[in-house]
């Protein structure tokens, strides 16, 4: 009888401490999903700010001010926003209507089937002018064509180029190519020829590998600085440019009285020389 009573105490021992065991391991395991998971929602600090974020006009009111800006410096039509009640306008044909109420223009524009457009905004009143859509079209056309053929002012770039006097005909030709593809684009090009090591050449021999490149740009290009001896005598060194639209039409007159008159052809090359060597 006491050995039963034993053997009962003792499975309820065991059995206790597993349900211990089994309620400490679940607790650890709830604990560390917890900490691997994201919290899914934000911190009070960091939701108050994502709410102001999300209602902030700040940016947007800045995003309208440059596209103001862009409509104002375009040539568009504007609808029906007319920000002045009383703005001076310009029918489509170019003539002065006065001064007029912003639902007066508007109601203009519906009779005639017109747009609006800014003529000059600083004015005061500022300038509008009602135009149909082929108007507009055709006037886009043409500053798009006036900004193409105005010339682009800016600082011209200069290329480099370097290589040894002994070099190759065929290596030559390929930097002449090169050059000449830089010069068409209205690069300044410095080229620079150094001495070759161990070897005899002529003492003029550089100069006379500049002057041979710029054969080969007949009418394209001249010097912008002569060729000039640097590094102690060691180099020469020369820039190249695009020949200017007073260069280029006097190298077309000398071709044309060339062709024209052979007697004179003796002079004409002179000319010519002198409009390369520049």
């Amino acid at each position: 009888m006491a050995a039963v009573l034993l053997k009962t105490l003792t499975l309820q021992t065991i059995r206790t401490e597993h349900s211990c065991l089994r309620r400490c391991l679940d607790k650890y395991v709830v604990q560390k999903t917890a900490l691997a998971q994201p919290p899914l929602t934000a911190p009070a600090s960091l939701a108050h700010l994502i709410h102001a974020k999300a209602f902030s006009t700040v940016e947007d009111t800045q995003d309208e001010r440059k596209k103001k800006k862009n409509n104002e410096t375009g040539f568009s039509n504007i609808g029906r926003k007319i920000s002045e009640r009383v703005i001076h306008i310009f029918d489509e044909k170019g003539n002065d209507l006065g001064n007029m109420h912003r639902a007066d223009v508007i109601r203009l524009m519906d009779e005639r089937d017109l747009r609006l457009v800014r003529r000059k905004p600083s004015a005061e009143p500022p300038e509008y002018q009602l135009m149909t859509g082929t108007q507009i079209h055709e006037e886009r056309l043409r500053l798009r064509a006036r900004e193409k053929a105005s010339p682009k002012t800016g600082p011209t770039l200069t290329k480099e180029l370097t290589f040894s006097s002994n070099i190759g005909q065929h290596d030559l030709d390929t930097k002449s190519k090169q050059i000449q593809q830089w010069i068409e684009k209205k690069y300044k090009v410095q080229v620079t020829i150094k001495k070759a090591k161990n070897s005899e050449e002529p003492e003029n021999h550089m100069e006379e590998l500049v002057n041979q490149i710029l054969q080969t740009m007949p009418g394209i290009a001249t010097f912008s600085s002569r060729p000039q001896p640097v590094k102690g005598g060691k180099a020469v060194m020369c820039v190249l440019r695009h020949l200017s639209k007073k260069e280029e039409i006097a190298y077309r007159e000398t071709q044309k009285t060339q062709k024209g008159d052979p007697l004179n052809k003796e002079n004409e090359n002179e000319r010519e020389s002198d409009i390369r060597h520049q």
